[in-house]
């Protein structure tokens, strides 16, 4: 059984005698035929009244001084009127409460009721009783007015309802029930509980429960491994200024947990602050730093668990989910699963270790071995980093000496020319479609995902959820969504590409003279130079280092550069989608209903916008019959993922995409201008 406070109140059985009792019979009845009354009189008044100012203005034009002394008597009378009229609506108010029928049992046993009463006729208050006088509005009587009025947000649908309507009064909260509704102008009974002190307490422990931050300097080593013992002093003294102000501005505390890892507690409310001021403690952080490079910070945080243990837990997996999109940012573990994200705005570090590369190179050798088959598969519309590293967990798998196929739908694929090549060269049976590869899975087939890590990007999402072992190895920056059951995830977001990922891979497997052979090479350097754009962007020194190997196995640049070659109507097209191009805070956008003869054409177009001067970030969003595809590139001023994620879509901080399905052109331009708007909004970059 509820408290009594959370009881709904019921009118009892004497009310409606109570309201009998009322003079001229129940409010509905007695309030509307007053109100009548009431209206008939003002509209006899206000008649004379203009007839009275009427006989004055003529007095005016016939003798002007009698004209001032008519209308001085005018006004006096009616201000005496108003003030008549105003001491008689007060009479029958009080008459309306039942002043003159104080003997009556039953009306006084409502009025003296605990809790507040409010008795409407349509929207007009025509009764309550003392304890609303006392308690809900105490300044001035309410008799024959708008409860409105009275009570902004009254709502009697609200009220009707068996939770009731919470209605702040003079600093108080009321739950406010409803009973015996007639529509229209007829009663209606409002019952008030004062339940202040259980709502302050409610807010006063959301606002008090606890939150969990994990906190990782990203690039710690990165900085101070060039640094005099000196300067690492300072630097470091300076990374704990930036902490301690942080922290110091809540009741919370804050632990270091390595040199590079800390973690804090604080309450609710002082992290909706913090969200409010969109984690002001990244820029202060990143404007920490030398010629060595920025000082960044990657946040999890854990919020809504039923325990610190539950909030700790949460807070692990957003600061992962952090690290997985390249760190520098905050990512909030929500209790639903969801996560929400703030930051993101510089480029990933290149941090990684050839000792990885040695573990996981064993364990996926492992696990092949156990296996019957592999499937390798990427993305759907698979690109040369897709195919490419594809081809490289191929080669991996026949050096192991387990059967293996790419399963791709050549029909939807950016890299033909590549697959064409091998099947000129006799390697055709390499490469299956994605249903037939279905029919060939069983239960120790292995699956190797290639170049996304989330499942509503696969080739063939049917494979993934039949398969019973999963792996994952890919480059793109962590999204909500991704596979979360895979036995090995080989996630790098600082490679530059998949294919640099598989490179390093293969230099760990099987003997020395197990190597790719050229076209391999070709293949996987193909998809490097892809996505690095002939080594412009995103190339680090692990990044040549895998170029390096791929060469000495045989690989061809100028084979390579041909893969990228397009015919004459390819280049008129592309030319065509670039002069569509307008310029909009800062970003070249194309939108066109013109379907390409290459799909490949628009990823390009997007490359050749950034050679404009002022761009940082292009976007070209074309019909493709089935879908808007749109191709994301930056040159990392904006972080397209970003963008594209609000669009659906992925992708890492200079290039992404997304596929809008069931959108008209129009509407995917609508919503690529607003996706752009919000980005700059919340980074608080200005346009141009």
């Amino acid at each position: 059984m509820r408290p009594f406070f959370f009881q709904r109140p019921g009118p009892g059985p004497g009310t409606m005698a109570v309201l009998r009792q009322l003079p001229c019979g129940p409010p509905a009845r007695c309030g509307g035929e007053m109100k009548k009354k009431l209206i008939t009189v003002d509209v006899v008044i206000i008649l004379l009244a203009v007839v009275c100012v009427g006989l004055t203005i003529a007095l005016g034009f016939v003798n002007p001084t009698l004209f001032f002394i008519a209308a001085a008597v005018l006004s006096a009378v009616t201000i005496l009127v108003l003030i008549n009229i105003q001491r008689m609506r007060r009479v029958i108010a009080r008459l309306l409460h039942g002043a003159g029928y104080q003997d009556s049992m039953t009306q006084h046993s409502l009025a003296s009721l605990p809790l507040p009463v409010l008795i409407l006729s349509g929207k007009n208050i025509v009764w309550y009783n003392d304890a609303f006088a006392t308690g809900v509005l105490t300044d001035r009587e309410y008799y024959l007015q708008s409860v409105y009025k009275a009570l902004p947000g009254f709502d009697t649908e609200k009220i009707s309802r068996p939770e009731g309507q919470c209605i702040e009064a003079e600093g108080r909260l009321f739950t406010v029930f409803g009973s015996g509704v007639n529509h229209g102008d007829g009663l209606f009974v409002a019952y008030f509980v004062n339940d202040t002190i259980i709502k302050t307490e409610a807010l006063e422990y959301r606002a008090t429960r606890p939150v969990v931050l994990h906190i990782v300097v990203d690039t710690y080593d990165e900085v101070l491994k060039e640094l005099k013992d000196s300067e690492k002093a300072t630097l470091t003294s300076q990374i704990d200024k930036v902490f301690e102000s942080f922290i110091d501005s809540t009741t919370g505390f804050m632990k270091r947990v390595n040199s590079s890892h800390y973690i804090a507690v604080m309450e609710e409310r002082h992290l909706v602050e913090i969200v409010a001021g969109k984690f002001a403690i990244l820029d202060r952080m990143r404007e920490i730093g030398n010629e060595n490079g920025i000082v960044t910070l990657s946040i999890g945080v854990g919020r809504g668990g039923a325990t610190f243990a539950e909030c700790e837990k949460m807070a692990q997996a957003a600061l992962d989910m952090a690290l997985g999109r390249g760190g520098d940012q905050v990512a909030i573990r929500l209790p639903d699963g969801g996560f929400e994200f703030y930051g993101g705005v510089s480029r990933s570090v290149e941090k990684r270790t050839k000792v990885k590369s040695r573990i996981v190179a064993s364990a996926l050798s492992d696990i092949i071995k156990q296996s019957d088959s592999v499937i390798i598969m990427g993305h759907r519309m698979s690109d040369y980093d897709a195919v490419g590293a594809a081809i490289g967990v191929l080669r991996i798998c026949k050096i192991l000496e387990k059967p293996a196929v790419i399963a791709v739908d050549e029909r939807h694929t950016l890299a033909n020319r590549l697959i064409d090549r091998f099947r000129d060269n006799g390697f055709g049976y390499d490469f299956i479609s994605p249903p037939d590869a279905l029919e060939g899975l069983s239960k120790r087939t292995l699956v190797v995902i290639v170049d996304t890590h989330v499942s509503q990007l696969l080739e063939s999402p049917e494979i993934y959820r039949t398969a019973k072992n999963v792996v994952v190895i890919d480059h793109h920056r962590k999204m909500v969504g991704h596979i979360d059951d895979a036995v090995i995830f080989y996630h790098e977001p600082y490679a530059s590409s998949t294919c640099e990922l598989v490179a390093e891979l293969l230099q760990y497997v099987g003997e020395h003279e197990d190597r790719p052979t050229a076209l391999e090479s070709e293949a996987l350097l193909a998809g490097i130079m892809l996505d690095t754009r002939d080594f412009v962007i995103n190339a680090g020194v692990r990044t040549f280092e895998a170029a390096a190997y791929l060469r000495r196995m045989g690989a061809q640049t100028q084979n390579v550069k041909r893969l990228f070659m397009g015919s004459l109507d390819n280049y008129t097209s592309k030319a065509r989608l670039v002069s569509e191009a307008v310029l909009y805070k800062g970003c070249a956008i194309v939108v066109s209903g013109e379907m390409p003869p290459d799909d490949v054409i628009v990823p390009q177009a997007a490359n050749d916008l950034l050679s404009i001067d002022g761009v940082q970030a292009s976007f070209v969003a074309v019909d493709m019959g089935d879908y808007i595809g749109i191709s994301a590139r930056s040159l990392g001023e904006v972080n397209v993922q970003i963008i594209m994620e609000q669009l659906g879509g992925g992708g890492h901080l200079t290039m992404a995409g997304a596929q809008l399905q069931n959108v008209s052109l129009a509407t995917a331009k609508d919503q690529l201008f607003a996706a752009i708007d919000q980005y700059r909004k919340k980074k608080k970059v200005d346009g141009d």
